[in-house]
């Protein structure tokens, strides 16, 4: 697996794991050792970077994460996330908290439940709107020269925001939805990095699975995290996946399969480009990380954006 640099210092490989989809968020949840399994066998296909938060499960992803790459932490990178506000007994998210005392519970907590000593990137889930963005950098920051955390990184946040904390602490990666059906940051956000030099992590860059054409319309069961997201369902489920299609089509002429292709399109991106595509199944996993050896051509990219034009795609992000 080729490496890559984000915010120029940390090197991750080319395509890392999502692991929300191994705690339950779409149907159940794996047991720990076959979770363990999963994450061992990323690691001896090359993946280096392992992406969790405390809001997976609750709290069952980063037990998971810590129990599968506990032999090989020294060789890894062990990104997770801080933001919410849950309920201990119900473990239900109340909403957001990024006080600053809040992030050093919640830090104080992920290193035990990962069994690890330094986090290696600390994201701000998303941003709090009763916190100045100012004031979370700065706890990060003070959590770095503990040595705590190594690097400070944000999700889902907007070019202002990340100008602000940047500018108090450096922000190392911005991690946010990105892929041919999600192309939002393009307007400011990804200019904005660029400036910077912060790398992006894009997560669903299969769009929850969609552009695999394995998932189709109206066909998510009760339970997953996708059932009431507008664009699986009805009639924009149905013009999204005519997309879908079209993508497979392309993917036929150059022998790969739809996700591979969309992965490949991510990647050409940039070079500081890390998608974190999820998954519980092996054969997916080992289909997924192959994209990370297409090479793409202008040709080709063109051909990919025409097939799946962005203003084409239906429906919101979430319910």
């Amino acid at each position: 697996m080729r490496k890559r640099l984000l915010g120029g210092k940390l090197e991750v490989s080319a395509i890392g794991l999502g692991c929300m989809s191994l705690s339950g968020a779409y149907g159940g949840s794996l047991a720990m050792d076959e979770a363990a399994a999963l994450l061992r066998a990323a690691f001896e296909r090359g993946v280096t970077f392992f992406d969790t938060a405390e809001v997976y499960g609750p709290f069952l992803g980063e037990r998971q994460v810590g129990k599968g790459l506990g032999p090989v932490r020294d060789q890894v990178v062990i990104a997770t996330k801080f933001g919410f506000r849950i309920d201990p007994d119900s473990t239900i998210s109340r909403g957001f908290d990024s006080r600053p005392e809040h992030i050093r519970e919640v830090c104080d907590a992920s290193l035990q439940r990962l069994g690890i000593d330094t986090i290696d990137l600390f994201y701000q889930h998303r941003l709090d709107p009763d916190v100045p963005v100012e004031d979370v950098a700065g706890t990060v920051g003070e959590l770095v020269r503990e040595g705590k955390v190594r690097f400070f990184g944000m999700s889902e946040a907007d070019a202002g925001s990340i100008r602000r904390a940047h500018a108090v602490h450096p922000v190392t990666a911005l991690q946010s939805e990105y892929s041919l059906w999600t192309r939002d940051l393009e307007a400011e956000v990804i200019p904005t990095l660029r400036e910077l030099g912060i790398g992006l992590v894009p997560f669903s860059p299969l769009g929850r699975g969609f552009r695999t054409a394995t998932v189709k319309p109206d066909s998510v069961p009760e339970g997953d995290f996708r059932a009431g997201m507008a664009r699986f369902k009805g009639e924009a489920g149905a013009q999204n996946y005519r997309l879908v299609q079209a993508l497979e089509a392309l993917a036929k002429e150059k022998g790969t399969t739809p996700a591979q292709l969309a992965i490949a399109w991510v990647l050409h991106q940039g070079e500081d480009f890390v998608p974190i595509p999820g998954t519980k199944r092996l054969e997916r996993l080992e289909e997924n990380l192959a994209a990370a050896e297409i090479e793409l051509t202008p040709a080709d990219i063109a051909a990919i954006e025409s097939a799946f034009p962005k203003e084409s795609v239906v429906g919101g992000r979430y319910s």
